[in-house]
């Protein structure tokens, strides 16, 4: 409803073609009558907003307050203000009266679905493990976890709850999350990658603007990345880096070092900019196992499900490419591809199957419950995802010290040892249906343990494999005895 609004006055002030000399390239002729009334206001009592528009090509397009804050007053958050119908939420639809393109490839992406991570063991642990229903607001008159409101749906995006009046419930905004459900029904918050009300494509471009979700135990791109070379290079040569350019394609108009912008959404000299940050990625690290990303998006919905996962390589090459030779390039996705292998074949697939026969052994019924949620949620969700991630992006001390590592040393020391014991406190119930299940788990341990890739911790490494590794052992003695 809010684009019959702005419509109906950019027809009255139709926007100008690259020819009329008289006047902007594209744009509005002049502020409208309604955005200068609010700026006699806002630039008084909000004189830091003001001014970040002030400095944004909006207001160089003359495109204001009003030209994205007008409502119909049936429009669900709509209210007056001043005589003004307009409501407090910019959301991607409104985005798209002037960013069609952009808002369609976003809508299509992973991003803008963030908010559908309600209900999922995330937020089993936000809203019931860590927290309670101890916020009461008037959208959620029960209760809801202070830790979900403030934590998960802040990167996440919470689904938007209006009041009477127009107004918004506290727990569900302020939010900026990245897939924030609108009142008007679309997903996502364009503002959480183009910080309002600057709107600024430098800011975007800048790693620190994605480090506000990507960090922390599970998913630490920002400190992978500020521990890769690309990173070591970009704060070395910031200001190489030419951000606020127009078109800022790499290996034209910067060459010091890629952003996460560059890799997954930028321009280069064969592609343009994309809104879907999938389109580049050939594996979904984020499952359990590994996956490739033409199946989530099927999972989804998205048209990503059409886009083979060899064609959005062939993309991400040719941002590699920018910089690198392609000999170069290719080994680097040998080498990426084995971490991944070793990680769905040694740790994701066993893992989980040995966690299928624990659940029904567990005393109690729910999610977290048991300790054994806990390891084998931090192997894939914190151990595996840190290693995998690393490796995509070239952090060999996340890939190693904080992946690798850590993901062997709970899965030998703290994983097995827990699913042998669940499995004993089975045997000697009187649950007949527990014992049969103790028995299937513990011949599941046992055929692990028996296999190639972990038979080594029986004491069961291959004598030539043994063989090989005291003679490294001896070497290294020999090289480095005082």
């Amino acid at each position: 409803m809010k684009r019959n609004v702005v419509l109906g006055l950019m027809l009255a002030m139709p926007f100008v073609c690259a020819a009329t000399v008289s006047a902007q390239a594209i744009g509005l002729p002049e502020i409208s009558e309604k955005t200068k009334e609010c700026m006699e206001c806002h630039k008084k009592a909000h004189q830091s907003i003001y001014q970040q528009w002030g400095d944004s090509k909006h207001y160089r397009a003359n495109v204001g307050c009003y030209e994205c804050h007008a409502a119909e007053k049936t429009d669900k958050d709509a209210f007056n203000h001043y005589d003004s119908i307009i409501s407090v939420i910019v959301s991607p639809r409104d985005c798209g009266r002037c960013h069609p393109k952009e808002v369609e490839e976003f809508e299509g992406s992973h991003h803008a679905k963030g908010g559908r991570i309600l209900g999922s063991l995330d937020n089993v642990l936000a809203e019931v493990v860590e927290g309670n229903h101890g916020m009461v607001t008037p959208g959620f008159p029960e209760g809801v976890s202070a830790a979900a409101v403030n934590g998960c749906w802040q990167c996440h995006g919470s689904e938007v709850k209006v009041l009477p009046g127009g107004k918004l419930d506290p727990a569900t905004y302020p939010n900026s999350g990245i897939g924030r459900i609108n009142p008007d029904g679309s997903e996502g918050s364009c503002n959480a990658c183009h910080v309002r009300h600057e709107f600024s494509a430098a800011q975007a471009r800048h790693p620190d603007t994605c480090g506000k979700c990507h960090l922390g135990p599970d998913h630490p791109q920002k400190e992978v990345y500020e521990e890769s070379k690309h990173g070591i290079s970009f704060f070395a040569n910031i200001n190489k880096m030419n951000l606020d350019n127009e078109k800022w394609i790499v290996g034209e108009d910067y060459h010091a070092a890629p952003t996460c912008s560059t890799c997954h959404m930028s321009a280069t000299k064969n592609q343009p900019v994309t809104h879907d940050i999938g389109m580049r990625i050939s594996w979904n690290n984020r499952p359990v196992v590994s996956i490739r990303p033409e199946q989530s998006d099927a999972k989804m919905g998205l048209p990503g499900k059409d886009v083979p996962w060899q064609v959005r390589r062939q993309n991400m090459q040719d941002v590699c490419v920018s910089c690198h030779n392609t000999n170069w390039v290719d080994n680097f996705y040998v080498q990426y591809d084995g971490l991944i292998d070793l990680y769905n074949e040694k740790y994701a697939k066993p893992g989980k199957s040995l966690y299928d026969l624990a659940k029904p052994l567990r005393p109690y019924k729910a999610p977290f419950s048991h300790k054994i949620d806990f390891i084998w949620f931090e192997l894939w969700h914190h151990e595996g995802r840190r290693a995998r991630h690393a490796a995509a992006m070239m952090a060999p001390d996340y890939t190693h010290w904080h992946g690798t590592y850590d993901l062997a040393k709970n899965f030998y020391s703290e994983y097995i040892p827990e699913l042998n014991e669940l499995a004993e406190h089975a045997m000697q119930s009187n649950d007949a249906a527990k014992i049969e299940g103790a028995k299937k788990l513990k011949a599941m341990i046992d055929k692990v343990m028996n296999s190639e890739n972990h038979k080594w911790a029986l004491d069961k490494m291959d004598p030539a494999e043994k063989a090989k590794r005291d003679k490294a052992r001896a070497e290294f003695l020999n090289r480095y005895k005082k």
